[in-house]
């Protein structure tokens, strides 16, 4: 009997010490993405490193800067959302980039091709203690998700992943030798900030044929921290603009709803989405009707199948 005691209480231990150290490692993860926001200047450098393609031409290396506030807009304890706004010339701010982080979180989205995702639930038991990234272009439409842990280990705070997106802006105005580019991501904080690594597969897709390497490359932007007044410009325009921005979210919310494929058409009457959305915003448009006009550019199946037969 004293035996069968002393196991219990052992046992019970155990799962009292296994709970709190989840939940230690889950006040560091959250801890580390919240690291992540502040007002930054960033380096911007990628460099192609290999190609197995005989006679391609390496492309040239692409460096560039920016002033940029990462302002966390949803702080729950399953969800960090972060919001990146661009300072051009300390006086005109740029909606950029989106950043959701959620926690042991099932729905995700992959890129394919073609402006097309694919929208799926992973298991439950796949997905303990980890982190998903879902990263949205400046019109709150889609770009990439990839789930995984962060880790801690030896003074080092990182999260990694691996998954599908569409061409990066730098590029997606000036190649069509490729059309998917698998991302290789690491978000690592550091001392003064957090660096995005990036090793990147340039990718052919065609449906019914194996994935083509067209090139690699290494890319690495590094967030350095600043005074937050240098970004206060951005800080008071979001203030302005986050009702409105908020009625967006809450209008692709209803979009990304969904199991199966998701395409979306890159112009409706010649005009991009973004062009839409200003005159929306103009007007104090709300969710139901933004929701009208984003469901102008999602493609029905008979689209699909009429543009793969031209």
């Amino acid at each position: 009997m004293k035996i069968r005691k002393l196991t219990l209480f052992s046992l019970l231990s155990f799962l009292s010490v296994t709970v709190m150290t989840g939940q230690d490692k889950k006040d560091l993860d959250r801890n580390a993405i919240k690291n992540m926001c502040g007002c930054y200047e960033i380096s911007f450098q990628y460099s192609e490193t290999f190609s197995p393609v005989e006679g391609y031409e390496k492309r040239p290396d692409y460096k560039t800067g920016a002033l940029e506030l990462a302002l966390p807009i949803v702080d729950e304890d399953n969800q960090i959302s972060i919001q990146h706004l661009l300072v051009v010339n300390d006086s005109t701010v740029i909606k950029h980039w989106r950043q959701d982080w959620l926690f042991e979180n099932t729905r995700v989205f992959t890129y394919d091709k073609d402006n097309t995702w694919t929208f799926r639930t992973l298991p439950a038991e796949d997905v303990q203690g980890q982190w998903t990234q879902l990263v949205y272009q400046v019109d709150d439409s889609p770009r990439y998700s990839g789930t995984a842990s962060w880790v801690h280990v030896d003074d080092k705070h990182y999260w990694e992943n691996k998954t599908d997106s569409p061409l990066p802006r730098r590029e997606y105005t000036k190649r069509d030798d490729y059309n998917v580019m698998l991302r290789g991501n690491r978000h690592e904080i550091t001392a003064d900030g957090w660096v995005h690594e990036q090793d990147n597969d340039k990718v052919i897709r065609k449906d019914g044929e194996a994935d083509k390497l067209l090139a690699q490359e290494k890319g690495l932007n590094a967030y350095t921290r600043v005074s937050d007044e240098r970004c206060k410009v951005a800080l008071d325009w979001w203030a302005g603009h986050e009702v409105f921005w908020t009625e967006v979210r809450a209008a692709w919310d209803e979009v990304y709803n969904r199991e199966g494929t998701l395409t979306l058409a890159r112009k409706v009457d010649d005009k991009p989405f973004y062009v839409y959305l200003k005159t929306l915003e103009e007007k104090g448009a709300q969710k139901d009707e933004i929701l009208k006009v984003i469901q102008k550019f999602v493609k029905d199946d008979s689209d699909k199948q009429s543009e793969a037969s031209r």
